[in-house]
């Protein structure tokens, strides 16, 4: 019986969701897979420009925009819980950062290393303005941030 609990408190959580807010997270949940495949047999550059191609940007920005922001950030982080073997960190910037593109927010993908002793470790997080949507504000002391990830374009031959 314990299942149809949550089964039921899955229910309501769901359709206590606004439809903007249920749209987004039917949005991360099947890009989160299609982006887990792409980068596995295509690479990062190929993603990147395959979301930009599938996801264009829309022209209009409704006011005010750090809601829709956050609310994005709500819905990608929901998506990842049912998702875990494809929610690494680059993963979720990616699909992050094509959603708020879609909805006219231009962001950007922060992609950081560190080194500690002999380990090597690598790290993805989403920005908009400076502002870390998508990890703690505390990154960059953890991280050193690349410049710049690479160009996007949108020529894409699936």
């Amino acid at each position: 019986m314990t299942w149809l609990k949550l089964l039921a408190r899955k229910y309501r959580t769901l359709f206590g969701l606004t439809h903007r807010e249920r749209s987004l997270l039917a949005q991360a949940l099947w890009l989160l897979p299609a982006v887990a495949i792409a980068l596995q047999f295509k690479g990062l550059r190929f993603t990147q420009d395959l979301l930009l191609w599938l996801c264009p940007s829309s022209q209009s920005i409704a006011e005010p925009i750090e809601p829709q922001i956050w609310t994005t950030v709500k819905m990608v982080k929901i998506a990842t819980r049912y998702y875990q073997p494809w929610a690494n960190c680059l993963k979720k910037s990616l699909v992050l950062w094509i959603l708020l593109r879609s909805q006219g927010i231009i962001s950007e993908i922060r992609i950081g290393v560190q080194r500690e002793s002999t380990k090597f470790a690598a790290h993805a997080w989403v920005e908009y303005q400076g502002m870390v949507l998508n990890d703690s504000d505390d990154v960059h002391q953890r991280f050193q941030a690349f410049d710049r990830l690479f160009e996007q374009s949108v020529e894409v031959k699936p």
